[in-house]
């Protein structure tokens, strides 16, 4: 692909179309869009590579803030 970046900025932009034009979430669209060009540019290549989860940020960052929840909850109860 010659210009990855104008396509990532390309593909941010449709999707943030798409979804009414909310304020605020550049960034996500921009993951978004980063996530899908560079799964797409690795299923054309051929590449046997797995999909990681690093790539879907929004998961991880949800599921680090569930566990520390989980785990500041687990050491209350065993103080008390």
């Amino acid at each position: 692909m010659p210009n990855l970046e104008e396509a990532i900025r390309e593909r941010a932009y449709h999707l943030w179309m798409a979804d009414g034009q909310p304020e605020g979430q550049a960034d996500i669209y921009w993951l978004n869009a980063q996530r899908e060009i560079l799964m797409t540019s690795l299923e054309s290549s051929g590449s046997n590579a797995p999909a990681t989860a690093p790539l879907d940020t929004g998961f991880v960052a949800t599921k680090s803030a569930k566990a520390k929840t989980a785990r500041s909850g687990k050491s209350k109860t065993r103080a008390a």
